[in-house]
């Protein structure tokens, strides 16, 4: 009768312990699911962050206004140096047709000028195919004395996000694929300042990750590292991309982002990563800034698009470009009034 007592004493204490055990890793496994999604998917926002665009109602660039040479214009990036706006968007002589990258400027932001250049072509074997592909959606940071853009090279099967770089805006030296062996990458958008020592970019076009450099010229990123995921049932439930590069605020790191439904509606929004951790959210917009609203965002050569791809700061006026229906660029502009710029 002992030894039968011992035995199921034996067995209770192994089953407590058992138990114990499968509560402490329950407990460790909901709280490590709690706090990655609640450093990813908060849509926690700041009273003082509010960023009201208002559009222009007209496409400020459009394949008529530089003479019909091109079916679409779109996805510019646009710098502004010494009272000129340089935007360097992409053209294709016709719908789904090879991208080159071309440039116009400007004295006011909005009244472009196309110069008739090419300033970035297909000459690399990621960038060429028969139909379709080339050199898209470019983004433009300046860090010392030199311009760094990036922009993605498409072969017509897998989109590469690739590297050049300039002195002068005009001449542009390619430094070839920045993630050689990631496979299908884009939509680089580059802090033109250092954090804790380094350089960041926030990258992709499903998740958004980040990458790290020490130059602007070698980067570093792993498949682990997702900073911003869609969120089901918001403007961005399908999938993210970065939009213009980021700026340093002294709210945190503002990234104005593109996002896409279940519709493939593409919408604009924001989010705010912490200066002391670029990996960390600290607030998410719930509602988009930019949305397909107007005819010629609504139909084109891809319907029901709004993507923003650059963001220039000018007497405390925001300019945000953005591609419309992968046909037009549209312009829209923000009073820079609930944000310090700490590197604008």
């Amino acid at each position: 009768m002992i030894i039968v007592l011992g035995v199921i004493m034996r067995y209770v204490l192994v089953s407590l312990v058992l138990l114990f055990s499968l509560m402490i890793i329950i407990s460790f496994s909901l709280y490590y699911i709690t706090e990655t999604n609640i450093s990813i998917t908060t849509t926690k926002a700041i009273p003082s962050l509010t960023l009201k665009f208002t559009k222009l109602t007209k496409p400020i660039l459009t394949p008529e206004s530089i003479g019909f040479k091109y079916g679409a214009v779109y996805n510019p990036a646009v710098v502004y140096v010494n009272g000129t706006f340089y935007m360097f968007y992409r053209a294709q002589r016709f719908w789904h047709g090879v991208s080159y990258i071309r440039l116009a400027i400007s004295r006011d932001g909005i009244h472009y000028i196309d110069l008739d250049r090419v300033v970035i072509r297909p000459t690399l074997k990621e960038e060429l195919s028969g139909l379709g592909g080339g050199c898209e959606d470019p983004r433009i940071v300046k860090v010392n004395d030199t311009y760094y853009m990036t922009y993605t090279a498409f072969d017509g099967r897998i989109a590469r996000l690739a590297l050049a770089r300039s002195k002068d805006l005009i001449h542009w030296e390619k430094l070839g694929i920045v993630f050689p062996d990631w496979g299908w990458s884009k939509s680089g958008a580059i802090l033109p300042i250092k954090i804790n020592g380094k350089y960041i970019m926030y990258f992709g076009d499903s998740n958004i990750w980040i990458a790290y450099s020490e130059d602007m010229v070698h980067w570093v990123t792993d498949r682990e590292w997702v900073v911003l995921r869609p969120r089901p049932g918001y403007f961005d439930s399908k999938l993210v991309e970065p939009g213009p590069p980021p700026i340093l605020t002294d709210k945190g790191i503002l990234l104005i982002y593109n996002g896409a439904d279940e519709n493939n509606r593409y919408s604009v929004g924001w989010v705010l990563f912490s200066k002391d951790d670029p990996t960390k959210v600290i607030a998410r917009a719930e509602k988009p800034i930019l949305e397909p609203e107007l005819e010629w965002e609504t139909f084109g050569q891809v319907p029901n698009v709004t993507f923003a791809t650059a963001l220039v700061i000018v007497d405390n006026k925001m300019y945000l470009y953005y591609g419309a229906a992968d046909t037009y660029v549209g312009l829209a502009i923000a009073n820079l009034t609930t944000l310090n710029i700490v590197n604008g």
